[in-house]
């Protein structure tokens, strides 16, 4: 059989990477697609980058159209990123009847249900391994390898940047800003990290695994997101002193009431493997009910790590590429006409247990009228740890930090208790809330 051709939109560190890997193993990856795999047209703005990456025998052009209106071309790569040119090529090539590989979760989680249904109207694949944690292999795992089990719940360390901020928060006691800097000189973080360090990255990750995992439409916009720009070198001391380690996580779990689905910082009992995911890896862990807790760690960016993954999508569609479009695995795991109604819970109905940090004045009855405020409102309280004044604010202090661990509660019934709580006149600053994953 002639080799499937496969046409490359544009061809940065991920582009190069695939360019690199699908040369170097070329004959491995034949014996096990069943035919070659051949990158023999690229897109890129910058030819002469281009030109240098892939040699003489690759045609490079710098009008990305130009290699979906290819007949030769049977795969179309989207490497692009972003929103906007990134939708409508994509969207033209699965119109041509090309089969689409992409690693832009942004795209997909923003737009993959109008992508996904025109993908099933034309019967071709659109997949995207390389969209979530670089080279782990997680959307196969939750696709194929997990398809008789009812998924639980993820929770996953999906965005290297702040896993590398906070690992070197905790390991050198430096605040976010200081780490950001030194990780941005590094080359972890982006010169704009925003997507990154708000949490807006790792959500467009959790959103696709959810859809996956529970059979829902992507739902990007139902998602909570918060990142890590506020987190403070004292939050991260005190979780430690307590056992446990601050991650920001991107968490998805089936309630009877919905789907939760939320990306914040949270407190992981230090014991956990995922709590010990340090620097700029990724890890996620899931749960089904027939194989219980399983965990997936490796690199989560990265030119080959990444590569390693678009290949296998390559793979993969060539296997598919001359089947009947209804017996490949649906593009969400799930048949599109079997997807569930379950809702996106709202973040003021999602149940969890918290990490309270109050700065009081250090005097008689402030810790009674705290816990009383809470019990009054029916949160019960798992630990308080109080530091002593000095220890906060130097010697002859007036200040204090008071730290709560809750059991679990409803976060609007947390929400009302923290709004009375913040009016103490004992209580002296804003009220820091981290919540906590037991993950058991």
């Amino acid at each position: 059989m002639k080799p499937i051709q496969v046409g490359l939109l544009g061809i940065g560190t991920v582009g190069s990477g695939t360019f690199k890997v699908l040369q170097r193993n070329q004959e491995e990856i034949k014996s096990r697609a069943g035919r070659g795999i051949e990158i023999t047209m690229v897109a890129d703005l910058d030819v002469t980058r281009a030109k240098a990456a892939v040699g003489e025998s690759v045609k490079v052009v710098s009008d990305a159209r130009a290699v979906i209106a290819n007949p030769d071309i049977d795969i179309v790569v989207e490497l692009i990123g972003g929103y906007g040119i990134a939708r409508e090529l994509v969207l033209e090539a699965i119109a041509a009847g090309k089969h689409v590989v992409t690693a832009n979760k942004a795209l997909l989680a923003v737009h993959g249900t109008e992508i996904f249904a025109a993908a099933h109207a034309k019967g071709v694949m659109v997949a995207f391994e390389a969209a979530v944690a670089g080279g782990i292999p997680i959307i196969k795992a939750l696709r194929e390898g997990l398809t008789a089990n009812s998924i639980q719940w993820i929770a996953g360390i999906i965005n290297g940047t702040t896993n590398f901020i906070l690992s070197e928060m905790r390991d050198k006691g430096l605040d976010f800003a200081t780490v950001l800097k030194e990780a941005q000189r590094l080359g972890y973080a982006e010169a704009d990290p925003t997507f990154d360090i708000e949490g807006v990255d790792a959500a467009h990750k959790v959103t696709l695994m959810s859809a996956i995992a529970f059979g829902i439409p992507v739902q990007f916009d139902k998602a909570h997101v918060e990142g890590i720009t506020k987190l403070a070198a004292q939050d991260i001391k005190y979780a430690e002193q307590l056992g446990y380690r601050i991650k920001l996580l991107g968490v998805t779990k089936r309630k009877a009431q919905g789907i939760e689905l939320r990306v914040h910082p949270s407190l992981v009992p230090s014991k956990r493997l995922l709590a010990n995911v340090e620097g700029a890896m990724n890890a996620v862990v899931v749960n089904g009910d027939a194989v219980g807790t399983t965990l997936y760690y490796g690199k989560g960016a990265g030119s080959e790590p990444t590569a390693s993954a678009v290949i296998a999508d390559l793979v993969d569609v060539t296997r598919l590429h001359t089947a009947d479009a209804a017996h490949r695995v649906p593009h969400l795991a799930f048949h599109p006409d079997s997807m569930s109604d379950l809702q996106v819970l709202p973040m003021t109905e999602v149940v969890t247990s918290y990490y309270l940090r109050l700065r009081v004045a250090d005097e008689a009855g402030v810790l009674a009228k705290v816990t009383g405020l809470l019990a009054n409102a029916g949160i019960s309280i798992d630990a308080v740890l109080q530091r002593e004044a000095d220890e906060v604010g130097g010697e002859g202090s007036t200040q204090t930090d008071l730290i709560i661990l809750t059991h679990d509660t409803r976060e609007g019934t947390l929400n009302d208790a923290l709004a009375q709580l913040q009016a103490l006149p004992t209580v002296l600053a804003p009220i820091v809330r981290i919540r906590k994953e037991e993950l058991s």
